[in-house]
């Protein structure tokens, strides 16, 4: 398990193609090993997942969100979430923060794009300005509310890529 889910690595042992069974094969020498089925030879590509974020300052803090779901559950986090199959990142970070906090944002400017290489997921983190709404924590988590720079709760955030978005925010405004 990575800090984002399970390992998906281990996750697929059929092809979905004819239903063989898959092994991991160097296909070509300068790539990684990939899934390959021994029956028909069709090659599984194993792609990152994509999430997309928000950091959202009014007057001097920052919206946090509070995990209600698996992983990390209780932990903090910028509201955000995975992009659907044919949707824009922008317009996916603008449905999560509406999802989880119930505040509609506008983009302002890409702050980052977050990987590492034990996690399939990479992050790509906006700034946006809050247009419209009143906190209300979403289905996915347990509490939505507004920190001040100084008490971001730097230990209980879920995920590396929080901690690392959030710091640089931190160092762009100054603080």
């Amino acid at each position: 398990m990575n800090d984002h889910g399970p390992d998906r690595k281990k996750a697929f042992r059929f092809c979905p193609v004819c239903g063989g069974g898959l092994d991991w094969k160097v296909i070509r020498g300068t790539e990684p090993p990939r899934l390959k089925c021994g029956r028909c030879g069709f090659v599984f590509y194993l792609d990152p997942k994509v999430a997309a974020c928000t950091v959202i300052d009014r007057n001097g803090s920052i919206l946090l969100v509070k995990r209600a779901i698996p992983p990390e559950i209780g932990k903090w986090v910028v509201p955000g979430g995975f992009v659907d199959l044919m949707e824009q990142v922008e317009a996916a970070a603008v449905r999560e923060t509406r999802e989880e906090a119930n505040i509609d944002v506008s983009i302002d400017h890409l702050l980052g794009v977050y990987s590492y290489p034990d996690s399939e997921v990479v992050v790509v983190v906006y700034t946006a300005r809050w247009e419209r709404g009143e906190i209300v924590a979403g289905d996915e988590v347990s509490e939505a509310r507004l920190f001040a720079y100084d008490a971001i709760p730097w230990e209980k955030l879920a995920f590396r890529s929080t901690e690392d978005a959030l710091k640089d925010y931190v160092t762009l405004k100054g603080v």
